[in-house]
């Protein structure tokens, strides 16, 4: 299962060391919902290699903020704490799991 990366934990994830994935999302989002499913299962594929998880806009403003999300789903891709790529809107699976796997 992803991680719930919130405003209260987001240093502590960024401080793991390894390569870390946030799929901001909200619950009234379609494309969101529409996405999940694939970021699941990059969670279950990447544990223990990466931290993948889902930031929920609505109630972690400040994490949203300091990446300036103004679409979502939006997906980042940060390596030792620096953005490295980003993905708006829907998109595969394999699309994903190949950006994460250059991380590595």
């Amino acid at each position: 299962m992803a991680f719930e990366i919130n405003n209260a934990n987001f240093k502590e994830v960024m401080a793991s060391g390894k390569p870390v994935v946030i799929d901001f999302w909200a619950e009234w989002c379609g494309p969101c919902r529409m996405i999940a499913p694939a970021v699941e299962e990059l969670a279950k594929e990447f544990d223990g290699r990466a931290v993948v998880g889902k930031c929920d806009v609505d109630a972690n403003n400040e994490v949203a903020v300091q990446f300036g999300v103004r679409n979502i789903p939006t997906i980042v891709f940060l390596k030792g704490g620096q953005l490295v790529d980003k993905q708006v809107g829907y998109c595969t699976k394999e699309v994903l799991a190949e950006k994460l796997s250059k991380l590595l």
